[in-house]
C-alpha cells in the first residue's frame, strides 16, 4: 500500500513537535535542578485556562476583578502558578521575588508585549520601552525631575483657587474625585507644556488651541485621554491577542490627544529655533528643557504623553483615596487638619508660608498619605516577562521557601494591593485604614511598593507625593469640616482599574466650613 507523501509529512512534522516538546521538558528540568528550585502551588486554571480568563472577565465586568485577583492568594498562597490561555503565569506578593524582579535579577525580565500593546497612545516611552530606549527616555527625563522647579509650589496655587471655587456652596454633596482629575489635569499640563488646557475654568468664548483641534475643548481632551486608557487596558488585559482590541473609538481618541500635544511639540521646538519667543517669565517648562536635547517630535510627543498619563491619574487617585478614607475616620481629619492649621494658619489667618521642606516635615500628614497608598495603591498590579530561564527565591516546595523555576517567556505578576494587606507583614488590622501604624514602624522595605522600585522607581514619586500634600493642606486651610455623602456604607471602593485604579462610584462627600472662611 502507497502513503501519500502529505501523510509522511504530517507524521514526520507530529514526531518533531514530540521529540522538541520532550527536549524542552528535560532542558527545563535539568534548568530547574540546577537552579535548586522546587514545583510552586498551582492556582485553578481549567482547560487551557479558558475557566481562569472567564472569571476574570466576569469579575472585570463587575469591577470586582483587583478584590478577586486578591481572595484567591487566601486560596492558594502568595506564589502560585497557573495558566491564562496561552501564557503560563506565576503571580507572587511575596516581597523577596519581588525585589528580585524590579532590583536584584533585573535584567532577566522585560514588559514584554507592553510596548505593543500601548504604542498607539504612549508610543516609544519610558512605561512602554525595554533596554537601550527605555535608558535613553529615562536619561533623557531623570534630570527635569531633579530641578529645583519641581519643588515649585507656586504654580499650583491658581489651579488649587479654581478647584475650591468648584466645590458647591450650601454643604451639599458632590464627587471630589471628579475634580481631582480635572485639577490634576490642569497642573500636569501647565508643568509639562507650560500652558494648562484649564479643564476647570468656565468657557471664555475665545478659540484657543483646544477648540481648534478635534478635541473642542479641555474637557474633550480629558474625555478622549480617559477612552485611549480605557482601551490600553483592555489590550494588555487580551496579552498576545491585544491587536484584536483596535475599535475606530480607540483610534480617533488617540489621534485627537496626538494633535493636542503635537501643537505644544511644535511650540517647543519654535522657541528653541527662536529664543527671543520664549515665555516672557522665563519660567520652567518641562517640554521645553526636554527640547533642548532632541529635536525629534515624535520623541518629544511621546515621552510627555508618558509622564502626563503618570503626572495626572497617580496624584488623582491618591488624592481621591485620600478623601475617600478622611470622611470615613473624622477622627483622622480632625487630627490632620490641627496639626496642618498649627503650623500654617487657615485661609483666614495664615501663619507661614507652605513650602515642600516644611510639607515633609509634618509627619502624620507623610504616615496618612502612606497609608492612603498602602490601602490603595494607584498602579494595584504590574507584571514583568523572563527573557532568560531563571528563578526567583521563594515559593516553592511544600514550606513555599525553595526557589522557583520561571523559563523563558513565562509572565510574573506581582499584586502589590494584596501584598500591603499581608496580614503576617502588616499585623491582623492590614486592611483597615490606621495612619498610626507608620508611627509605630515607618521603616518598611518591598513590601511597600507604591511607585514601584529598582531602577524603574517612579522618577515623579515627590512631585505626586508634593502635589498631593499641598492640595490637602490648601483644602483643610479652607475648610474645616469633612463628611462621607456616600449612600452606602462601604468601607472598600468599588475599584476601576484601567491602567491605574480609581473609585467606580466617585467620592461623594460635602466639605464645608462652619466659620464661613
Amino acid at each position: 500500500m502507497t502513503v501519500s507523501p502529505t501523510v509522511v509529512l504530517v507524521a514526520l512534522s507530529a514526531a518533531v513537535l514530540v521529540v522538541r516538546y520532550f527536549a524542552q521538558l528535560h532542558h527545563h528540568r535539568k534548568q530547574s535542578k540546577a537552579l535548586h528550585c522546587k514545583p510552586p502551588r498551582l492556582g485553578s486554571s481549567g482547560f487551557f485556562g479558558i475557566p481562569g480568563f472567564i472569571r476574570l472577565t466576569k469579575a472585570v465586568r463587575e469591577k470586582r476583578w483587583i478584590d478577586h485577583l486578591y481572595d484567591e492568594y487566601a486560596v492558594y498562597g502568595n506564589t502560585y502558578q497557573q495558566r491564562f490561555l496561552s501564557q503560563n503565569i506565576m503571580t507572587t506578593i511575596e516581597p523577596e521575588n519581588v525585589k528580585a524582579l524590579l532590583a536584584t535579577q533585573f535584567k532577566d525580565f522585560s514588559l514584554g508585549t507592553r510596548h505593543q500593546q500601548f504604542y498607539p497612545l504612549l508610543g516609544d516611552g519610558i512605561f512602554t520601552l525595554d533596554g537601550a530606549g527605555w535608558s535613553h527616555a529615562r536619561g533623557l527625563l531623570r534630570p527635569q525631575f531633579t530641578r529645583d522647579q519641581v519643588a515649585d509650589l507656586t504654580m499650583l496655587d491658581d489651579h488649587i483657587s479654581n478647584l475650591i471655587d468648584l466645590i458647591p456652596k450650601g454643604r451639599s454633596s458632590f464627587d471630589i474625585q471628579r475634580l481631582f482629575f480635572l485639577l490634576t489635569l490642569d497642573s500636569a499640563t501647565h508643568f509639562l507644556f507650560g500652558e494648562s488646557v484649564g479643564c476647570m475654568l468656565p468657557p471664555s468664548g475665545k478659540t484657543g488651541v483646544l477648540e481648534k483641534c478635534a478635541v473642542g475643548s479641555a474637557q474633550g481632551f480629558a474625555n478622549a485621554f480617559g477612552i485611549s486608557q480605557d482601551y490600553l487596558a483592555a489590550r494588555s488585559r487580551a496579552q498576545g491577542l491585544y491587536w484584536v482590541v483596535n475599535p475606530k473609538e480607540f483610534r480617533e481618541a488617540n489621534r485627537q490627544v496626538h494633535e493636542v500635544v503635537d501643537h505644544y511639540v511644535n511650540l517647543a521646538l519654535e522657541s528653541k529655533r527662536n529664543p527671543e519667543k520664549k515665555n516672557a517669565d522665563d519660567r520652567y517648562i518641562f517640554l521645553e528643557a526636554l527640547a533642548a536635547d532632541t529635536d525629534d517630535p515624535k520623541i518629544l510627543r511621546d515621552n510627555m504623553l508618558n509622564i502626563l498619563l503618570a503626572g495626572r491619574d497617580t496624584t488623582a487617585s491618591l488624592l481621591s483615596s485620600a478623601f475617600f478614607y478622611l470622611s470615613r475616620y473624622p477622627n483622622v481629619w480632625n487630627r490632620l487638619r490641627r496639626e496642618i492649621v498649627d503650623i500654617f494658619g487657615d485661609a483666614k489667618n495664615p501663619r507661614s508660608e507652605v513650602t515642600q521642606t516644611k510639607l515633609k516635615d509634618i509627619s502624620y500628614l507623610r504616615y496618612v498619605l502612606n497609608e492612603v497608598l498602602r490601602l490603595q495603591p494607584p498602579v494595584p498590579i504590574n507584571f514583568r516577562v523572563a527573557t532568560k530561564d531563571t528563578s526567583l527565591p521563594v515559593g516553592g516546595g511544600a514550606d513555599c521557601q525553595s526557589p522557583v523555576y520561571i523559563p523563558r517567556g513565562t509572565m510574573v505578576a506581582y499584586n502589590v494591593f494584596a501584598m500591603h494587606r499581608r496580614t503576617d507583614l502588616w499585623g491582623k488590622d492590614a486592611t483597615s485604614f490606621r495612619p498610626e501604624r507608620w508611627e509605630e514602624n515607618a521603616k518598611h522595605g518591598w513590601e511597600y511598593l507604591p511607585f514601584n522600585g529598582g531602577p524603574r522607581i517612579c522618577l515623579g514619586q515627590q512631585y505626586a507625593l508634593t502635589e498631593a500634600s499641598y492640595t490637602l493642606v490648601r483644602l483643610m486651610q479652607h475648610f474645616d469640616t469633612l463628611e462621607n455623602a456616600d449612600p452606602h456604607p462601604r468601607q472598600e471602593p468599588v475599584k476601576l482599574s484601567t491602567i491605574t485604579m480609581s473609585h467606580d462610584l466617585g467620592v461623594p462627600v460635602r466639605l464645608y466650613s462652619s466659620d464661613k472662611l
